[in-house]
């Protein structure tokens, strides 16, 4: 029997959903009984799972079934890989170094969507050449980024675009979704974004719903500095309902002591808004610290007009700072104090890394703040801010609509002391939230990792376990799932993770990085 015959018996077999066991296949590759997740949020079940090149091709009891690679699953969990719907991970993949994938893989993960927050290039095609210059451990799907855009047409002003800014705007946007872009995501915490009024924001994403792409928000307000953290979430309801597009509360939370509790009244405007027919949905990840710039946790927007060297002129001026200085005291107010603020990098003087704000004040014998403004002034301090309360996290974490993601960054391993997020949150959530905690089930907790991101954004033939869906795959021991990052150390792969599977190919086998780069960029409209 041919070899091309046998291809076609597949596909006959793929396409009319024929069991494939009688016909004595030939695979490439053969998971045998595992205990199957499929992604849908429905409870484990005994499978096999058979890949052929880059797809499933069988799932079920495939007792005659050959392959030229066969996995012992027994005793072992298998789910479709993971997909972090929140990473800054761009910048480390675009490196030659095949390392620089470990930490994603390490925590199961397949597939990332980068560019979140507002941040990133605008040109997402050239982006997408130094993606797959070097080759890719994992596929990656990109955003086209407000905050970069809004730069590049307005600069650091605080003002709305003219008419034609406007069109100016869309017109990048629309450039960036015909690239391939699965789409739009706004830092509106941060400066520029901060400045647009939400009008600008819907227009943009009229542009995205043409397309049938998808909004994140970065909300304006995770706390109390502005709208309040309740307003900021209705504002991205009110995105999605008058674009008509899916709307994304990206990383929610409650930041900080003032608005511990108020997850439920999230919860509550977010629920009520689907039963009103809005698509509106959440990621979050699975820790009680956040992690940004000392800049963006402190200093207050208004400092921030017209861009660096204007917040440093305002921090030297005699007449400014007495105001600016009592802002950002009360911006340290909502963060809980000095103590709750850990330096994650800093360029200029990393021995101040894995140190909190307190400890740095009174080494200088200064007080936070003029710390602080001194820090600032030298360089861009990035945090890790201590401002979550347990009980959020677990109230928000038990919501179907809520997927899992890192929020990491993915730089070389063993630079800066970054959130353990960054090497973890996967893991982290299987161990400390199913198993520990059990604070929602391992099914659940799969398909916020797996089939509810792939349907949010729309990624096809990913995410779920069926014949026909592309081979990204992860076979997990569920005894030995485990996160090794901590807060001070946080450089630690994460275990547990057995096999992986990235368009059909082994990018982990037998715990082993195999070092091969199968991941593509992904396009939304293929």
């Amino acid at each position: 029997m041919s070899h091309r015959f046998i291809r076609s018996i597949l596909l006959f077999v793929l396409v009319v959903g024929l069991a494939p066991t009688a016909l004595h296949a030939q695979y490439d590759i053969l998971i045998r009984g595992a205990r199957l997740l499929d992604g849908t949020g429905n409870p484990w079940y005994y499978a096999d799972v058979a890949v052929t090149e880059d797809r499933i091709a069988a799932v079920g009891r495939l007792e005659g079934a050959t392959a030229r690679s066969v996995l012992d699953a027994r005793g072992l969990y298998l789910a479709p890989g993971f997909i972090d719907v929140h990473t800054h991970a761009a910048n480390g993949l675009t490196t030659a170094e095949l390392s620089s994938a470990h930490p994603l893989l390490a925590q199961g993960l397949t597939t990332v969507i980068v560019n979140p927050d507002g941040g990133g290039p605008v040109d997402v095609a050239r982006q997408r050449r130094a993606l797959e210059e070097h080759g890719l451990g994992v596929n990656v799907a990109q955003l086209i980024p407000h905050n970069s855009i809004r730069r590049q047409v307005l600069g650091m002003e605080d003002r709305a675009p003219s008419a034609d800014e406007l069109q100016r705007m869309k017109a990048l946007v629309r450039a960036g979704m015909e690239e391939g872009a699965f789409g739009l995501s706004t830092g509106l915490f941060s400066a520029p974004g901060n400045y647009a009024e939400t009008e600008e924001v819907i227009e943009l994403a009229r542009v995205v719903a043409e397309y049938q792409g998808t909004y994140a928000s970065h909300i304006r307000d995770e706390s109390d500095y502005s709208v309040g953290v309740v307003a900021a979430v209705e504002e991205v309801i009110s995105v999605a309902r008058e674009a008509k597009l899916r709307g994304l509360v990206t990383h929610i939370k409650a930041l900080g002591p003032r608005v511990w509790g108020f997850s439920s009244a999230l919860i509550s405007r977010i629920e009520r808004a689907r039963e009103q027919g809005v698509e509106v949905f959440a990621d979050q990840y699975p820790y009680t610290a956040s992690a940004t710039s000392l800049v963006a946790a402190l200093v207050p927007r208004w400092a921030e007009v017209g861009g660096r060297e204007q917040l440093l002129r305002r921090m030297r001026d005699p007449q400014v700072r007495p105001r600016l200085a009592a802002d950002m005291e009360e911006n340290l107010d909502r963060r809980g104090g000095a103590s709750r603020i850990q330096f994650r990098r800093y360029e200029p003087d990393p021995s101040i890394e894995g140190r909190t704000l307190q400890q740095v004040a009174e080494q200088q014998s200064q007080g936070p703040i003029d710390a602080a403004i001194t820090l600032i002034t030298a360089g861009n301090p990035a945090i890790v801010s201590f401002n979550m309360h347990e009980d959020d996290v677990a109230t928000l974490m038990r919501r179907p609509w809520v997927m899992t993601c890192t929020d990491g960054g993915l730089g070389p391993m063993g630079e800066g002391v970054p959130h353990p997020r960054t090497y973890g949150a996967f893991p982290h959530k299987i161990r400390s939230y199913v198993v520990d905690e059990q604070v929602i089930s391992l099914a659940a907790a799969i398909r916020s990792m797996t089939g509810l991101p792939a349907t949010v954004f729309r990624i096809r033939d990913r995410g779920f376990v069926r014949p026909g869906a592309l081979a990204d795959l992860v076979v997990f021991d569920l005894d030995q799932v485990r996160d090794r990052g901590t807060y001070q150390e946080p450089h630690q792969l994460s275990e547990g993770m057995v096999h992986i599977l990235v368009n059909g190919v082994l990018a982990v086998q037998d715990g082993q990085f195999t070092d091969r780069t199968a991941g593509r960029v992904l396009a939304l409209q293929e």
